[in-house]
């Protein structure tokens, strides 16, 4: 049996607007919940826990942070901080992980040389992230026993790593050793990746070690990051408006992970190699047990418009995606932007249901989706699901349908950015107390800028009239 790696708590420190922002993913009674809603006003900080969860895919996978992410650094720091808890977990065993990655990001200049056609050179200036200063800590509990978190890999010392004692059994006394890794390191920071999850390191420690605790949870955290941890953010509704369906998908063939994303044109055909028509044809076939109990009538198909030849010569398929309400069938540009959100997501929220290995973060989880079936959705994950979501939302539906400790919410105070509502009976319906708190406030911390229909009405007039007073 696999081990699970689960999120179980963030810990964000200036990035966008969130000063010092930490969220447990266990309740205070350290209740394992595996759903975690976030509500809160526009631009409180929701997004920036999703954004937050994909720089960690990004390092966890060893792919590069893209530049955007310098933008979103807190202008007023030097850097952004995270500060992830992890569990990794042997069920049949009962023996568990706890597992803290710390890292930080910074914004540095990209210079790039390029040469003008009378052969004058240009210099261009753009921003890239680096990702310096990572620690990861780890502690081994069992029922019998619990060990105090210690780093295993700490990259701010000036040599490769420390601790020296971990050095020497995951590296050994290698000189050569040594001058290649301090490249790699330097490489890493130049790409705008990590250096703990890089194949330098990992390569440099299998060589020297065989089977050992820390080789394995290097192992399980980048299969972690590349294909069980999933981020959907709203770039997605975005490409859906542009009739752009990105599908994300993990599923199980013959032993192996079948996992990633696929984005397709829902207004034109497109064409696909035999591989990606596979993976397509499955997934669609999975959707469509789902889809047609959650929307009647409709199911959504590939139109096979023949075979044909790519630019590399391989065989592939011309397809277009259509939908099918009983002898009707159309491109499937022409539903609703509500249905295009459900196909794009079904596939995770399906494996979330059935894999517990998976985690699935999605930001403004309910844009477009009538939200009776976006809360009973929810309900059901949360009452038979496996795996881990995490979701943003505006739509209060899911605070009557859902349990009381599977929803946080952002503050005003961006010191103090996520809460959780206190003093909460077992009686109290959770959508009436967020709305007393709104009104009356009374929490231990604000959840609202209280606005005035006063002054918002006088906003209106003075926009087209300056001079109103």
């Amino acid at each position: 049996m696999e081990d699970l790696v689960r999120l179980s708590q963030i810990h964000i420190i200036n990035f966008k607007n969130v000063d010092d922002g930490l969220l447990s993913f266990d309740d205070v009674k350290n209740h394992d919940v595996n759903i975690l809603g976030l509500y809160g006003q526009n631009g409180s900080g929701k997004t920036a826990l999703i954004e937050a969860i994909f720089v960690l895919k990004c390092a966890l996978s060893n792919v590069p942070i893209p530049p955007v992410y310098a933008e979103l650094i807190n202008v007023e720091a030097p850097y952004s901080q995270f500060i992830f808890s992890l569990s990794v977990c042997n069920k049949e065993n009962e023996a568990r992980l706890n597992v803290v990655y710390d890292f930080k990001i910074r914004k540095d200049p990209d210079e790039h040389v390029g040469m003008l056609a009378d052969g004058i050179d240009i210099t261009q200036t753009k921003s890239k992230v680096t990702l310096f200063d990572e620690v990861l800590s780890y502690s081994f509990e069992t029922p019998d026993l619990k060990e105090r978190m210690s780093p295993v890999i700490d990259t701010t010392v000036g040599s490769v790593f420390g601790p020296k004692t971990k050095y020497d059994a995951l590296i050994g006394l290698d000189k050569n050793t040594v001058i290649d890794l301090l490249a790699a390191k330097a490489i890493a920071k130049e790409g705008s990746r990590s250096f703990i999850f890089s194949k330098a390191l990992s390569d440099a420690v299998h060589a020297h070690c065989r089977q050992n605790l820390r080789i394995a949870l290097l192992n399980q955290l980048s299969r972690f990051g590349r294909e069980e941890l999933f981020v959907v953010g709203t770039n997605s509704s975005g490409l859906i408006s542009l009739n752009m369906l990105p599908f994300f998908f993990y599923y199980m063939e013959g032993g192996r992970r079948v996992f990633g994303a696929i984005t397709l044109p829902a207004d034109k055909p497109a064409f696909v190699s035999q591989d990606v028509m596979l993976a397509v044809s499955h997934v669609i076939n999975d959707i469509n047990i789902v889809l047609t109990a959650i929307v009647p009538g409709l199911s959504i198909g590939l139109q096979d418009l023949g075979s044909q030849l790519g630019k590399d010569g391989r065989q592939g398929k011309s397809i277009q995606l259509i939908s099918i309400r009983g002898t009707r069938r159309i491109p499937l540009c022409h539903e609703s932007e509500g249905v295009k959100k459900i196909v794009s997501i079904l596939h995770l929220l399906i494996c979330v249901y059935n894999r517990a290995s998976v985690t699935v973060a999605i930001d403004e989880l309910d844009s477009g989706i009538f939200e009776y079936l976006l809360g009973e959705l929810l309900h059901i994950i949360e009452q038979g699901g496996c795996g881990q979501l995490i979701f943003t939302s505006h739509n209060l539906r899911p605070l009557e349908t859902i349990d009381k400790r599977s929803i946080a919410f952002t503050s005003t105070d961006p010191k103090d950015r996520y809460v959780r509502l206190s003093n909460l009976k077992t009686t109290n319906n959770l959508r009436d107390v967020y709305y007393r708190d709104i009104l009356l406030g009374g929490s231990d911390a604000p959840v609202y800028d209280r606005t005035s229909n006063v002054d918002i009405e006088l906003a209106f007039r003075k926009a087209w009239h300056p001079d109103v007073a």
